[in-house]
Order: C-alpha cells, then structure tokens, then sequence
C-alpha cells in the first residue's frame, strides 16, 4: 500500500484493502448518514416493504472496475440479509454493457443503498480506468506510473487502492510513509546540501532520500549531496532527457507537473524512471456505471 520510497508496507499483497477495516466501516457509516438522514422517504411513501428485487451493476462504457466490495459493504450495512452475487473482479477491464454484480432481497434496500454503492463505484472505477489508460500510452518503456497525496480527504486509502487496480504504482501513503524534500523543505532547511546531508544522518533505516529540483543546477546539488533519488518538477520532456543523461543511473529519476495523457509517452521516452500524475485521484473522470432494480415475482 506504500509507496516506492519506502519500505514501510513492502509485505502488504499487492492490490490488498481490507473491506472489513473499522477506516472502512465508519466511512460507509458516514456516508450512509450523509445520503440517507432521517430515512429514505421517498421509498417510505411509495414502496411496499415486502417487494423483493434485484439490482445490477452495469458498465455503461469500457472500463477497469474497482470498488465493488465496497459497495457490497454499503448494502450489507443497510441490510445484512441482502444476498450479494459476485459477478467480474477488482482490476477486470470490460466492455460496455457488461453486468458487474448483481444483489437481491428487500427493493427499499436496495433503493436506499443505490446512491451510495454508486457514487465509490463509478469514482474508483474512473480512476482505475484513467490509470489502465495512460499505463497503456507507456506501454515498451521503462516508466511506471505514481499518484500523488493529491486525494480527497479521508478517502486515500480508496482512491489509492484504485490506482493500483488500474496497473499504477503507490508513491507514499502519509508523510511517515517517505522522506520527499520539496521547495518549501528546502529553503527552510538552507538548501539542498544541507537539507540532504541532514536527512542522510537522520533518516530511519531503510527509508530513502528524495529531492525535488526544477533546474540542472538543483539537480547537481542533489546528486553531490547524495541524494537517492531525484524529482524533476515542471520540465519539458527535452530537459528531462538531458538531465537523465546528466544522471547516469546514479539516482532514480522522477517527474512531475503537467502530466497528461498528451505529453505523458514523451516523459517516458526522454528516460524518467516514474511519472507522478496527481490527476489520477483530483481529476479523473468518474466511471459510467448504472444499477438497474427489477422486482423478483
């Protein structure tokens, strides 16, 4: 679950959430308080509580999934005498109009869950399917694919958990999970030498340093400095090539900054090692998914 920075969840399986974790159960709690209120009224006055029914998840567009044992935990919250029926796996890429899971029992249940089974769903799933795309773009080169901390407050472990559905790789979890030097550490530290010698000497062991550095000079400073790995922030993919040159294989190169489906297979091929693309958890595209209710006779 951690990043690549770090070796703080190296025996963690990869793609591994625990579903069944009190972070997950009190955010579905949450949720559900938030959607659902005082109770779902509309379904109170319109619906005879002894119908029973059965929901089904539908892509409505190619897409990776990622989420539905979330969204089975919304329902079996709700109701636990729901009957969930598995359909397609986390991380499976499928074609419009392909039933993703299906579940049956009380239909006021399945019409006050829908909403927030729905709304994990088709966000995880557009960032598996956002991070599945540009890992193809890269496909032949060396490059992988990082996110960022740029996640939706307390929704991390989720949005994260979406990336590595989606073929990308974990940079750090938490800011105990690596040690990233950036502009503001720096120059309140006195710069690169100092800052890096510092967290050389003070660095838990095991842990590696890395810095940020917007200029061949900075980039300099942090190799001299001994720096394990360098992030080059906000440069062309030309002055990315000449800085990889410039390292020689000395450090791991990592970029940043403006990423995008577009210019992304010029990043790889001027020779970074990663690619972090904070839009991967701020601004993918939520997934096309429905729930289709149909009563049981």
């Amino acid at each position: 679950m951690g990043g690549y920075l770090s070796p703080s969840h190296a025996n963690v399986p990869e793609g591994s959430l625990d579903f069944s974790s009190e972070e997950i159960t009190n955010l579905i709690r949450r949720a559900l308080a938030e959607d659902v209120g005082r109770g779902d009224l509309t379904t109170r006055v319109t619906m005879d509580q002894a119908i029973k029914a059965k929901g089904t998840f539908n892509s409505k567009q190619r897409l990776v999934v990622a989420g539905l044992p979330l969204a089975r935990r919304v329902f079996e919250s709700l109701d636990p005498s729901l009957e969930w029926q598995g359909g397609v796996q986390d991380g499976s890429e499928v074609a419009a109009g392909t039933p993703l899971a299906s579940i049956c029992g009380v239909a006021g249940s399945l019409l006050t869950g829908e909403r927030v089974a729905l709304n994990f769903l088709q966000q995880l799933s557009g960032t598996a399917t956002f991070t599945r795309q540009l890992k193809e773009i890269l496909a032949g080169t060396r490059a992988e694919i990082l996110d960022t901390r740029k996640t939706a407050p307390g929704l991390r472990s989720l949005q994260k958990y979406a990336v590595r559905m989606g073929g990308g790789t974990n940079h750090r979890l938490r800011l105990d999970d690596g040690i990233l030097m950036k502009g503001n550490h720096l120059r309140l530290a006195g710069g690169i030498p100092a800052a890096v010698g510092r967290a050389l000497r003070d660095r838990p062991s095991g842990f590696r340093v890395e810095v940020e550095v917007t200029s061949r000079a900075e980039l300099i400073e942090a190799i001299q400095a001994g720096a394990d790995g360098v992030l080059l922030d906000n440069m062309s993919p030309s002055e990315v090539r000449e800085c990889v040159e410039l390292v020689a294989g000395r450090v791991r190169v990592e970029v940043s900054g403006g990423i995008s489906a577009a210019n992304i297979r010029a990043y790889a091929e001027a020779g970074a090692d990663y690619i972090s693309v904070g839009a991967l958890t701020h601004s993918a595209p939520a997934a096309d998914i429905n729930f289709r209710i149909d009563p049981i006779s």
